[in-house]
């Protein structure tokens, strides 16, 4: 017989669970309280933190970015509109200009403007300030106001506009109070950061938030990494550090999304990571050197990686490997999938040419791509990215394309034919150019949906050349033999070349086993 549980020890039981606390299944993930006060750390940093004031001339400051800094606004009869007007006039540089109506004052045309930033001292015995580009670009004279309000003149140590950033150096004896870079990497969403800077000339203004986001691509260049956060960040704030609760710089204020032109939660930093090292260079030597691949690259979509057999899909797709560049030189062709560069992972197209800058120049490094469905490791010599990169042009003097008639690639929605004389009036193509033109594209087709347009060139299908309509047709036909969903085709229009992933069956086709 089975043994029964005595009605006591039951009710015992019973009466234990519910005393027992419910503890749900997120209170498993330790949680760290917000700070009773951010005073300590407050009156810890701010002596390290400074307002950049930049005289510039009118052209200069009419070049600048829209974004960039500016003398603070007010509405026409507002509160601040007086507080704003003393604000400038008690911190007008020595010599400047009277106030309205002065002997000698210059008219609106001729007056230098004054650009209003933030920055923070890297070092008190060298007395390096770390601000923004666009703070200091254009500026015929700088000048740095310390926590304590004493004005100090400064110099350009160094400037690097592709990550908008600047070094200074402070023209003092006085002893300073310096900060240091902690790791980005560290700072989490949902971490608490402390912005310091000078919004809208009110210096010394601290304000708290969070990390909102990570690795934020604005399309402000090609090193987009930035740190998102909601601590108020305003015009004047750029250049300003964004601290975490141990008082180290985690990001450099650099942008805002605003319709407004206020704070309205959506901030950008650029991590301490990459600061660090473009500031060590401009230390060193007054400009940056990056390193250089020599590489064109896009995007690996889903249909592209399942036309090469590479799943998931990742990397970086080679459109071009530039003749005589880093990565020709170390066997990287067109076609290849980079898949991690000096020992790094490149998980999406954009992480490689950050990963690439930072590589020092010299550098042998290994790079493991992608190619003929399985992976290999070539190295390559890394060089210094060049200070303006042209379009390397193609050499002349190849055969000419064999002579056919235009080909219908039935259930594409095109016809392709070959490069002629006629061909190359008609879509004005290069005396140069190889490969086989596209004549008609149907609307909707598979052809439109990608884009492609009469004019451009199929220069290789399936990463293999093609000099005739014939050649695409048979090549096609064979992949279709193979039940492949699409052709990898390599396209060269008025923007370039790019792989163009194309259906060529239908959806309901069932793959034969």
């Amino acid at each position: 017989m089975r043994s029964r549980t005595p009605i006591a020890t039951t009710l015992a039981l019973i009466a234990a669970l519910a005393a027992a606390p419910m503890v749900p299944a997120f209170a498993q993930t330790p949680m760290r309280d917000a700070p009773n006060s951010f005073r300590p750390l407050a009156q810890q940093l701010l002596p390290a933190v400074v307002s950049v004031q930049v005289s510039t001339s009118p052209a200069a400051r009419n070049a600048q970015r829209p974004d960039a800094p500016d003398a603070p606004q007010a509405p026409p009869g507002s509160p601040f509109e007086e507080f704003f007007r003393d604000f400038l006039e008690r911190n007008r540089p020595p010599g400047g200009p009277g106030g309205p109506g002065a002997p000698g004052r210059p008219s609106p045309q001729q007056r230098r403007g004054t650009s209003l930033g933030s920055g923070f001292v890297i070092d008190a015995a060298e007395k390096l300030v770390v601000t923004n580009n666009h703070v200091v670009e254009g500026g015929t004279e700088i000048n740095i106001v310390l926590n304590d309000n004493t004005t100090i003149p400064a110099e350009i140590v160094g400037t690097d506009p592709r990550t908008d950033l600047a070094l200074l150096r402070l023209k003092t004896d006085r002893q300073l109070t310096a900060v240091e870079f902690g790791n980005s990497d560290d700072a989490q969403v949902g971490d608490w950061v402390l912005a310091i800077g000078n919004p809208f000339g009110l210096a010394s203004s601290v304000s708290a938030g969070i990390i909102s986001a990570r690795s934020r691509d604005i399309r402000q260049g090609l090193y987009d990494d930035f740190i998102q956060t909601d601590a108020a960040i305003n015009r004047g704030n750029s250049g300003g550090p964004l601290f975490d609760m141990a008082g180290k710089v985690v990001g450099i204020n650099t942008a805002i999304y605003s319709p407004s032109g206020g704070s309205i939660g959506i901030g950008f930093a650029i991590p301490s990571n990459l600061a660090r090292g473009i500031v060590a260079q401009l230390r060193e030597s007054g400009r940056v050197r990056r390193g250089w691949l020599g590489v064109n690259i896009q995007q690996v979509t889903d249909e592209i990686a399942e036309s090469l057999g590479l799943k998931p899909a990742r990397g970086a797709l080679v459109a071009r490997a530039q003749e005589d560049g880093p990565a020709a030189k170390g066997g990287i062709r067109n076609g290849d999938v980079i898949l991690r560069f000096n020992n790094q992972e490149v998980r999406e197209m954009r992480n490689l040419p950050r990963i690439v800058a930072e590589t020092r120049v010299g550098t042998a490094a290994p790079v493991t791509v992608w190619r003929d469905g399985k992976e290999e490791t070539l190295e390559v010599t890394i060089a210094e990215l060049p200070a303006e990169q042209a379009e390397a042009q193609a050499r002349g003097g190849q055969p000419s394309a064999p002579r056919s008639q235009v080909v219908e690639l039935q259930g594409l929605g095109l016809k392709v034919g070959p490069i002629t004389s006629e061909a190359r009036e008609r879509f004005s193509l290069r005396p140069d150019q190889r490969g086989v033109v596209i004549t008609e594209v149907d609307s909707g087709g598979p052809a439109s949906e990608r884009d492609l347009r009469p004019g451009d060139v199929i220069v290789e299908v399936q990463q293999e050349r093609v000099n005739t309509p014939q050649e695409v047709q048979s090549r096609i036909e064979a992949l279709r033999r193979q039940n492949r969903a699409s052709a990898l085709l390599l396209v060269e229009g008025q923007q370039g070349q790019r792989f163009v992933p194309l259906r060529i069956r239908e959806e309901g086709n069932q793959r034969r086993n």
